[in-house]
């Protein structure tokens, strides 16, 4: 197994709702540990860069507005394969398909407002971990 270093976002319905605890039980009883965590505010310069890739699609205003709302929890979260395992102990983004277990299954309420956010890979994760933690 691979020992794996990932970036992982707690978005903001996740903070307004109060799931912010269960969501980080459920990371630590899969085994994978939390190296770094803190509360931030995203402003529009820096959620430009972090959804550069759909800065063209017609929903990308709401994804700001959205994103802007409240404070994230960030993370880097490691363990064996932790980014294909956090991807799994998510689900899938769009909710609809995300199954009962996972943490969007059990609590996103659209695809829009999903809960949480991973790193697709390792360039990905080590690019979103210098983002928001300069490491």
């Amino acid at each position: 197994m691979a020992i794996e270093k990932t970036y992982i976002m707690l978005k903001p319905d996740c903070v307004k709702r109060g799931l912010v605890g269960e969501v980080i039980s459920r990371i630590e009883k899969k085994g994978f540990t939390i190296e770094d965590m803190k509360m931030i505010t995203l402003n529009e310069q820096i959620l430009r860069e972090h959804y550069a890739h759909i800065a063209d699609k017609p929903f990308f205003p709401s994804v700001l507005e959205y994103m802007s709302s409240g404070p994230v929890v960030a993370m880097i979260i490691s363990g064996d394969n932790a980014i294909k395992g956090m991807r799994n102990l998510m689900g899938p983004t769009k909710y609809e398909e995300a199954v009962a277990g996972s943490i969007r299954g059990d609590y996103a309420t659209s695809t829009s407002e999903n809960i949480i956010h991973g790193s697709d890979g390792p360039d990905t994760a080590a690019a979103e971990i210098k983002r928001f933690f300069g490491k």
